[in-house]
């Protein structure tokens, strides 16, 4: 029972937290505006926050190791509490400027770097302790809460924002990640594995899991290309003179499909190998972006957004089996911050290209070429899934879960 209750409570945190945070987002570019008089300086506290986390492979190799209790895990989320409650605080005083802006990113970037991957760990460590295949089922679920908060989110920040409340949200912001961590301090961590360095590099631990290699890249480009469904659609609101509506069909056709397969996906990933179902999934949402461009109406966006909802689910769903199944302790921890790494770089990589690429071919075909770009590379990882693996594969897994021997004790 008590891990039972471990997990509940990093569920409830991790959730609370993220829909926090999808809340306080509407709120947080009006209070920069109102306060800095900058457009340009609504944007610094995003882009600083995505610095470190793309620079963690090198400075974060030994220190995401030491977030291995919900002690510690609690000890990073109040850092990150006082670094978003510098923006409401220095905007109470009338000193809010750019450079605050910034260094209060770069600390929310560093703790994110560490905490994200960290509180991911420590839910799968629990699932190990509860059950055979609990951990991949509980990173499902904590990714269906995520998707809850951002189907929810925006539009009771929305409301918040309309009824005068802006401010306030950045305060409910920081007093929800405190909380979260909070509740953390109760769950215990497991046991550091003897037989792997105490602190291996990504790139270490990827040797002899061709499985989690081939997610990553399938879910690296549809992160790459994710700028032509939230721009793309945008963009094709604003030239046809109904801003925002094609972007708000398409965000809650992709919401809804992605809270209804977040139940799926726990039976699927047990039934189907996951590199197969992860790149069949992103050779599925390829095909939904190439929808949207050739079929450019409200409904059709809908339908295939909410289609593309479930793919996605499906995919992370599929990657998540692969590194419970095969790692624990600081192997596992490295595995989950190099994720974190891979789609972090390629949503900054799609969002870099992606103004360029919609201002010189237009949403319609950006949309269909990042689609077909998409469905490409997936049906490539695909096909190259169905090849079996050199013998001697060191990464063995046995009934659906780590072996055990190999890892030199239980994760318990």
């Amino acid at each position: 029972m008590k891990a039972q209750r471990e997990a509940v409570a990093l569920l409830i945190g991790g959730g609370v937290a993220d829909l926090a945070f999808r809340i306080s987002q509407v709120a947080f570019p009006l209070v920069v505006l109102s306060e800095t008089g900058s457009v340009a300086a609504t944007g610094l506290a995003g882009g600083a926050a995505g610095i470190p986390v793309l620079l963690s492979p090198w400075w974060a190799r030994k220190a995401r190791q030491w977030v291995d209790s919900g002690a510690r895990l609690a000890a990073i989320a109040t850092v990150a509490a006082f670094a978003l409650a510098m923006v409401p605080a220095a905007a109470m005083a009338g000193l809010l400027h750019p450079w605050l802006l910034i260094a209060s990113g770069l600390l929310l970037g560093t703790c994110e770097a560490l905490s994200t991957p960290g509180r991911s760990a420590l839910l799968a460590d629990t699932g190990d302790r509860w059950g055979p295949d609990k951990a991949v089922e509980l990173l499902t679920w904590q990714d269906g809460l995520r998707r809850v908060g951002m189907l929810v989110g925006p539009s009771i920040g929305a409301l918040a924002v309309t009824a005068g409340f802006t401010l306030e949200l950045l305060w409910l912001e920081a007093a929800a990640v405190l909380v979260a961590g909070l509740l953390a301090t109760a769950v215990r961590g497991n046991p550091r594995s003897l037989d792997v360095p105490e602190a291996p590099s990504i790139r270490a631990v990827l040797r002899g899991r061709r499985d989690v290699l081939l997610g990553w890249i399938a879910r690296g480009t549809g992160c790459v290309t994710w700028f032509a469904f939230t721009l793309g659609l945008s963009v094709l609101g604003a030239e046809r003179g109904q801003p925002g509506i094609y972007l708000a069909y398409g965000m809650t056709g992709y919401g809804v499909g992605s809270v209804l397969a977040s139940v799926l996906a726990v039976r699927l990933v047990k039934r189907v190998q996951p590199a197969l179902l992860a790149g069949g999934a992103w050779t599925a949402l390829g095909f939904c972006w190439t929808g949207m461009g050739l079929w450019a109406t409200p409904p059709a966006i809908a339908a295939f957004a909410c289609l593309g909802g479930v793919s996605v689910v499906l995919g992370v769903a599929a990657i998540s089996a692969v590194i419970t199944r095969s790692s624990i302790g600081a192997e596992r921890r490295a595995l989950l911050s190099g994720q974190s790494v891979v789609v972090n770089a390629g949503s900054a990589a799609g969002l870099l290209a992606g103004g360029p690429l919609l201002a010189a071919f237009g949403a319609e075909h950006t949309l269909v070429g990042a689609g077909l770009l998409t469905s490409a590379v997936a049906f490539a990882v695909l096909l190259a899934s169905r090849k079996p693996e050199a013998a001697g594969n060191p990464r063995c897994e046995t009934s659906g879960h780590v072996d055990r021997d190999h890892h030199a004790g239980r994760a318990a």
